[in-house]
């Protein structure tokens, strides 16, 4: 159970991440708006007058759908893999709970997931024309996204202390992930026999319950949801058990 000091630490050091982040940039947040717009701008061009897709309607809703879990996943992803190697004065100084510094990390990012499901709210609202009572899905599946990134951020940033090629790794695997990912293309795309393996994949789990809160109207698929859940309990458990595991050596390889 963390004490009101390791609560105090992880609060600053998420702010410190934030400030870090955006110290020298004269846009600051407004990145966090631009980046999903230029690409959502290019994939909505590519895929609507080049490449065609007459069964996708509100394509620009539909590849934010993707974009916006994505880019979340990836930066929060990358961030927390680094956060112990990035921090390591304080991990030797202080005495709190290691596993304080890859969350802090993670959440972090959150600023920038909430200005673009901001931005992903307004491009639904603006060409579907209204909110429907599926929204309060919404919370639920961010959440579930959350506790899946943090999982993932505690098992690459103890593997990292050990092996500095883990991040090359992660970034490698988020590039990968681009495609396999439901970003720009739908999940009917998919041939049957590989859809049920992208149900365990959470982010284009994700993918698939936004476009049906959003684009639908309708409630996320119950077997999707159930999966969503699981998967990314199990990650976050698993994540967990091995940063304990890797935290008792620490001070010796940072």
């Amino acid at each position: 159970m963390w004490r009101g000091d390791s609560i105090f630490l992880l609060q600053n050091l998420i702010m410190k991440d934030f400030r870090i982040r955006y110290r020298n940039m004269s846009l600051g947040v407004l990145w966090s708006l631009l980046n999903p717009l230029v690409m959502m701008g290019v994939l909505t061009f590519v895929f609507t007058m080049i490449f065609p897709n007459p069964n996708i309607r509100n394509y620009p809703v539909f590849v934010l759908c993707g974009l916006v879990p994505y880019s979340f996943f990836t930066i929060a992803w990358i961030s927390g893999t680094t956060s112990i190697v990035d921090n390591s004065g304080l991990v030797k100084r202080v005495p709190v709970p290691r596993e304080i510094v890859p969350i802090a990390s993670v959440l972090s990012n959150c600023v920038h997931l909430v200005v673009q499901i901001g931005l992903l709210l307004a491009a639904a609202l603006l060409f579907r024309g209204g909110a429907n009572r599926y929204w309060f899905w919404l919370p639920l599946i961010w959440v579930l996204e959350l506790i899946f990134v943090c999982g993932m951020a505690l098992a690459t940033a103890a593997f990292n202390v050990y092996i500095r090629d883990t991040r090359y790794i992660v970034e490698s695997i988020n590039t990968v992930l681009f495609w396999l990912v439901p970003i720009f293309y739908g999940l009917e795309a998919i041939p049957a026999k590989f859809a049920e393996v992208y149900q365990y994949n959470p982010i284009a789990a994700l993918v698939v319950c936004l476009r049906d809160i959003l684009l639908k109207a309708q409630a996320p698929p119950a077997a999707t949801l159930e999966k969503l859940t699981a998967v990314s309990m199990l990650t976050f458990v698993v994540g967990l058990v091995i940063f304990q595991k890797g935290k008792r050596a620490f001070y010796d390889h940072i």
